[in-house]
């Protein structure tokens, strides 16, 4: 009896967190939350977000009577490390290669963006493998759900919590939520715990930034602040007569 009220509760809290990855944005934490205007998002709020969302995780570990068996929250041993390394080298080829065909070059981001963006693209791949890969595909698995669909559910429920998929946002970053949904609870799956899922998801989201520029929303196209500087300036063989606000001539 006890062993079921643990169980339970740990489930309510893990449908707790699964919406708390939803209001991500009301606290700064979201993939997409970039300074705008040059005021970055709140500290305080993402720290909040940080806290509470990790503690809550915690939470699940000691109050769950099996975490590491039913829950996968556990490394996954030497396979598990191994395979993140895989992972991890795949997800930044693929960050390279979507940089490449947003800007035809990398794009490095400004210096004074790493620290934030960084630790919110490292914080929030732990809480979501956790979450996503961990909890909630343990649950998934343990209730009786085949695991392919169990996989599939858990990936679904995570693209939908991002709200990456939202009208206005890039489609390419909706899609590799859901790739990593799905190679993660598959990598969980096979190894047994989520070190694999967390390497992955945690270098795949900082190459992205690091080769994009934003933490995970590369602006529409033309938008870029060098994009529209090369369409102000004077096309090659014209020269600029009287000032700036002057029309050009050849």
């Amino acid at each position: 009896m006890e062993e079921q009220l643990r169980t339970l509760v740990a489930f309510g809290l893990t449908l707790v967190l699964v919406m708390l990855r939803a209001e991500a944005e009301r606290f700064g934490a979201a993939e997409y939350d970039e300074p705008v205007g040059g005021h970055p998002p709140s500290l305080m709020r993402r720290v909040a977000w940080y806290g509470v969302g990790l503690a809550g995780v915690v939470a699940i570990l000691f109050i769950h009577p099996a975490p590491a068996r039913d829950l996968f929250l556990v490394g996954g041993g030497s396979n598990g490390v191994l395979l993140g390394f895989v992972l991890a080298a795949v997800g930044a080829g693929l960050a390279v290669l979507l940089a490449w065909l947003r800007y035809q070059y990398v794009r490095l981001p400004d210096l004074s963006q790493y620290p934030s963006a960084v630790v919110n693209e490292v914080v929030t791949a732990l809480f979501d493998e956790a979450v996503f890969r961990g909890a909630l595909l343990g649950f998934l698995v343990i209730g009786g759900v085949d695991p392919l669909l169990a996989v599939l559910a858990q990936a679904a429920t995570y693209s939908l919590a991002t709200r990456l998929g939202a009208p206005g946002r890039n489609q390419s970053m909706f899609l590799l939520s859901i790739a990593i949904g799905l190679v993660g609870g598959w990598a969980t799956l096979f190894t047994g715990g989520i070190a694999a899922s967390i390497l992955g998801h945690g270098v795949t989201r900082v190459a992205v930034f690091l080769t994009t520029g934003h933490a995970g929303q590369p602006a529409p196209r033309g938008t870029e602040i060098e994009e529209v500087e090369r369409r102000r300036r004077a096309p090659d063989g014209w020269r600029v007569v009287a000032g700036r606000d002057a029309h050009r001539d050849r």
